[in-house]
C-alpha cells in the first residue's frame, strides 16, 4: 500500500529521498524480461493400475503460468526461464510502488521534482 505517512521515509532527508528514487530508478529492470503472473505447480495421477501413481508417486511437476485468470502451460525446458521473467516483473512492481512512496512523500513536502 503507498502511502506519504511512511514513518520511514518521514526521517530521512530531502536529499537522501530523491538519492534513494534515483538508485531505484537506476536499477530497475528492462521491459523485456517481464512476465506478469504467477507460476504453479501441480502433480497428476493418471489412474492406471501399474503405474507409479498409484503408489503415491504423482507425475510431474507441470508447470504452468497463471495470468489473467488462466493457466499456460509451461514446458520444463522453459521453467527457469520463466521462473526468473516472472521474479523480475514482482520486484519491478514492488520498486515502483518504492519511488512512487518516495514521491509522494516528497509532495507532501512540497519538494516534489
Amino acid at each position: 500500500m503507498i502511502t506519504h505517512k511512511n514513518p520511514e521515509w518521514a526521517r530521512l532527508a530531502t536529499a537522501e529521498l530523491r538519492s534513494r528514487r534515483a538508485a531505484l530508478l537506476a536499477a530497475l529492470p528492462q521491459a523485456g524480461g517481464l512476465l506478469p503472473g504467477a507460476l504453479v505447480e501441480q502433480h497428476r495421477s493418471c489412474g492406471k493400475e501399474r503405474c507409479r501413481c498409484r503408489r503415491g508417486e504423482p507425475h510431474g511437476p507441470y508447470v504452468y503460468l497463471q495470468v489473467a485468470g488462466r493457466l499456460v502451460y509451461v514446458p520444463a525446458s522453459l521453467a527457469g526461464a520463466v521462473r526468473a521473467q516472472v521474479e523480475t516483473s514482482h520486484r519491478l512492481r514492488e520498486m515502483l510502488e518504492e519511488i512512487s512512496a518516495i514521491n509522494l512523500e516528497l509532495l507532501a513536502r512540497r519538494e516534489l521534482g
